[in-house]
């Protein structure tokens, strides 16, 4: 490893990657690699948001048949 980076973390934050750091028993330095790598293996992008565009159907669900509004 040779590059070192200084973040600013809020007071939640820092708890909590703290507690976490306890828990587990991992150094934090360790924790916040995996977390970046796990954003990077997922390109960057939220998961769902993979599924964009691909549902069917009618855009106004209350138009399908047998669910009219009266």
């Amino acid at each position: 490893m040779g590059h070192t980076v200084t973040i600013r973390l809020t007071k939640e934050l820092a708890i909590w990657l703290e507690q976490v750091a306890k828990r587990s028993g991992m150094p934090r330095g360790r924790i916040i690699r995996e977390q970046l790598e796990k954003a990077r293996e997922s390109g960057g992008e939220q998961a769902f948001m993979r599924l964009a565009g691909s549902v069917r159907g009618a855009r106004d669900l209350s138009a399908r048949k047998g669910f009219a509004r009266s």
